[in-house]
């Protein structure tokens, strides 16, 4: 094989020197290259790099670069457009694996991550063009997809100059108007057409195409547009959907939560063979998610065209910049190290809750016979929105006191799928995980609220009591009454709600908080925004209209309410002794 294909040698170099620790990588292309390696063992499936060759010929041969200089400064525009180890690793993993015994190829997704300046955009338009030759046969419809048009013009007009610098335009049916940017031609024995829209366009739902390539998946608000068009491939059996992104600065993002799915694929705890994953990121550390951004080794991982087409020192002199102005740093880590930051606006450091909630595995069966006060919160929608109930306690562990909060949403079935959609908020999977329930009524039932209570109570929580501010819900402050509750009416003045918020953020960066492991806590936690008010009083409220912190909120009003009584418990205590 080694003497036949004239790249073999090449990717089996990058792959093994990665996996061998020769050449720098981090944690998700090490997983990456031993995937690939692993799976040319693997009887299910043929390799045969027949068709990544054509297609990596077709680039360096017939491609050059449109813009750029290289590390000595000269001009790059015009000069061939040789791909890398990194890029032809991509090639062969995409179009070499096929099913045993089949022309089926095995992968039908791709999501490729990496930072900026690693020519993302080049290598994927000319990998669509050549792969659209390749198919010609089968009539190969390709569509570039940018969430905004002017995103995906710059690979219409790569494609055009190549075209043009071939002198191949004449052949071809170049439309670059208001209405479309496609170029479409008979190529004898097939035919290729390559149009380039904004993911707003109205062609969206008309789209009938072979390889649909996605640019800037951050951008994407949800997973319906990704969806539209994936499914545009359906009439072809070699459908192929890539999407290629940099981090971004939303960790409730549809990207971000792509994001972690591939993870998971990489590390095996999910499984899914059709998914090709190409992540390029400085690794963060398992326990506090912080990245040693000053670190030359970490640019590296980081960035596969490391003094290729983004200069090491260049980096190191962002690095600096980043760590002497703060206001800099997130853009560094996303932009440069392909680090997922929470929105500018949010807060908390996510990170430090993750890593608290990490140090506990206690179930709820093990908590009840611990000798734990738990206080009651909760956040009621005045509708059809988020309502949220929580329990919060603390108990002495090997010395450290430890807060525990237990939280649990609800939400009308009718609406859910509407605001799943619209705001991006992953209500489904919340109610597979146990974290939310879905109501059978129009609006959230009270009824259900307090049967959470009641079922904790049963289960064996010991409640001491709930706050609620009782003009947000009469039926349900009566019910819980009626449940045998002891509910105390808590206005939601934000200098009271300032002690619980301010035990929970404490809590949470002195590694003592612990919230079973909940991502639905942790999404309204990073949908905070908050206020610093004089004498260190907080006032917060969520980031921007479509997010929800209703679990957060109703997690602040169980801790108050603890704080509360373990000053009352303090103030007859030092009255007795007097």
């Amino acid at each position: 094989m080694t003497s036949k294909y004239n790249n073999f040698d090449i990717v089996m170099e990058y792959a093994n020197s990665i996996v061998e620790g020769r050449k720098v990588a981090n944690k998700e292309q090490i997983q990456g290259c031993q995937r690939f390696l692993n799976d040319l063992k693997n009887p299910d499936y043929d390799f045969n790099p027949k068709d990544a060759e054509f297609v990596i010929n077709i680039i360096e041969k017939t491609f050059v670069h449109q813009k750029g200089e290289n590390m000595e400064g000269y001009p790059l525009r015009g000069t061939p457009f040789l791909l890398q180890p990194w890029q032809k690793f991509i090639v062969y993993n995409l179009l070499g694996f096929f099913h045993k015994g089949t022309k089926l190829r095995r992968f039908k997704e791709a999501f490729n991550m990496l930072p900026r300046k690693q020519g993302k955009t080049p290598l994927m338009t000319a990998l669509g063009w050549g792969m659209g030759l390749l198919e010609r046969m089968s009539g190969a419809e390709i569509v570039i997809v940018g969430a905004q048009l002017k995103q995906a013009l710059q690979s219409f007009n790569f494609l055009n100059y190549n075209l043009k610098n071939m002198g191949e335009e004449k052949n071809f049916r170049i439309l670059d108007n208001n209405q479309e940017h496609s170029i479409s031609g008979e190529l004898g024995d097939g035919y290729v057409r390559i149009e380039t829209i904004a993911g707003n366009s109205d062609r969206m739902d008309s789209l009938n195409t072979l390889i649909q390539i996605l640019d800037e998946l951050h951008l994407y608000r949800n997973a319906s547009q990704y969806n539209t068009i994936k499914e545009s491939g359906k009439a072809y059996r070699n459908s192929l959907c890539i999407g290629i992104t940099t981090a971004g600065d939303n960790s409730n993002s549809f990207c971000y939560n792509r994001m972690v799915y591939c993870q998971k694929v990489l590390e095996g705890t999910v499984r899914d063979e059709q998914m090709f994953v190409f992540i390029a990121k400085a690794d963060q550390d398992p326990d506090t998610g912080e990245v040693d951004y000053t670190n030359a080794l970490e640019h590296e991982k980081a960035n596969p065209n490391y003094n290729v087409s983004v200069s090491g020192q260049e980096l190191m002199n962002d690095a600096m910049q980043a760590q002497n102005d703060p206001q800099q740093r997130k853009s560094f880590l996303a932009k440069s190290l392909n680090i997922y930051t929470s929105a500018m606006k949010s807060y908390f450091n996510i990170d430090e809750f993750k890593a608290s909630d990490k140090k506990f595995n206690w179930t709820e069966e093990e908590l009840v016979k611990l000798p734990i006060d738990w206080y009651g919160g909760a956040d009621l929608s005045k509708m059809h929105d988020l309502t949220a109930a929580a329990l919060y306690g603390k108990y002495k562990h090997k010395g450290k006191e430890i807060d525990i909060v237990l939280t649990h949403a609800f939400f009308p079935v009718v609406a859910a799928h509407i605001k799943a959609e619209e705001d991006n908020i992953p209500l489904f999977g919340w109610e597979d995980d146990g974290w939310l329930t879905m109501c059978n009524t129009p609006t959230v039932n009270y009824d259900d609220v307090i049967k959470w209570f009641v079922d904790k109570k049963k289960k064996g929580f010991k409640i001491k009591q709930i706050g609620f501010d009782r003009k947000f819900g009469r039926e349900f402050f009566l019910g819980m009454k009626k449940k045998g509750f002891k509910i105390v009416d808590q206005p939601q003045y934000f200098y009271k709600k300032s002690e619980g918020f301010r035990r929970i953020e404490k809590s949470a960066k002195d590694g003592s908080l612990y919230y079973f492991h909940s991502q639905a806590f942790e999404y309204c936690v990073q949908n905070v925004h908050a206020i610093e008010k004089t004498d260190d009083m907080i006032q917060f409220e969520k980031i921007m209209p479509e997010h929800r912190i209703d679990i957060f909120d109703a997690s602040v009003f169980a801790a108050v309410q603890m704080l509360e009584d373990m000053t009352k418990a303090s103030d007859a205590s030092s009255w007795l002794k007097s």
